[in-house]
């Protein structure tokens, strides 16, 4: 048997399983979002959760890192959060245990979380 044959199908043994599991994450996410939220992400890619403690409105965006963002009471983008459960997941199963913590766990989920903080408005000033 040719060795770059064997290593051809490894190859793409591994993408297939990769792809598969893309695949699954995203129809999962899709199975546990509400319908508001189902229809964002078919519609932007995106879907706004609500904060369990705060009430806060968070933004989650296709990502597995530095992709959620936390907007004001007026829409204004306020801040970005990074977390993420430990291990190499799929993107749709990231996504949704994002938004599970945001829901059910959100003061701890932001208590480990990484917060990238924006300039605030008034230093755009002229």
């Amino acid at each position: 048997m040719d060795p770059s044959l064997s290593l051809t199908r490894l190859i793409g043994r591994m993408l297939w399983r990769g792809l598969g599991a893309e695949a699954r994450g995203t129809k999962l996410l899709k199975r546990n979002l509400s319908p508001t939220q189902l229809l964002q992400y078919k519609q932007h890619r995106h879907f706004d959760v609500i904060g369990g403690q705060t009430g806060k409105r968070y933004r989650i965006r296709p990502g597995t890192s530095l992709n959620i963002d936390e907007y004001d009471a007026e829409g204004g983008k306020v801040t970005s959060w990074c977390f993420a459960p430990e291990g190499y997941l799929a993107t749709g199963d990231v996504m949704l245990a994002q938004k599970f913590a945001l829901e059910l766990f959100e003061d701890d989920a932001l208590a480990v979380a990484y917060r990238v903080r924006l300039p605030s408005r008034r230093s755009f000033r002229f």
